[in-house]
């Protein structure tokens, strides 16, 4: 069972609404509603690691990480404004190893929660 620890208030911004929602489904594997929040050209920069661009080889990408099971995720903090977030926290790992994330999306535009492109940062701690 995965445990969910958010600790920032989402209020009413959709946006951060939303986003919590997109980080909680990746630390559930739930690669069906990642999947269908992105646009067919996104682009998935894993610094450090890699580029994914387009929605197949996400659709790959999120298929393989579902694999990896997340006993705990913390939610530090989420912010929006205009055509960009961002999200931090930390996820626990059912292994026993903890990492610390860092992600940044840009959305199709303003008023859309499509995700354009992600630029993720991830530490083991």
């Amino acid at each position: 069972m995965l445990k969910i620890n958010v600790k920032t208030d989402c209020g009413h911004s959709p946006k951060r609404t939303f986003l919590r929602d997109f980080n909680i489904a990746f630390g559930k594997g739930d690669a069906t509603f990642i999947i269908a929040q992105v646009t067919d050209d996104i682009v998935w920069e894993v610094m450090g690691e890699r580029t994914i661009e387009g929605k197949d080889s996400f659709s790959k990408a999120i298929n393989e990480m579902k694999e990896k099971e997340v006993a705990e995720i913390t939610i530090e903090k989420v912010v929006t404004h205009g055509r960009e977030g961002a999200v931090n926290g930390v996820m626990k790992m059912k292994d026993g190893k903890q990492y610390a994330f860092a992600d940044f999306y840009e959305f199709k535009n303003t008023t859309s929660t499509t995700i354009k492109s992600m630029t993720s940062y991830v530490v083991e701690i």
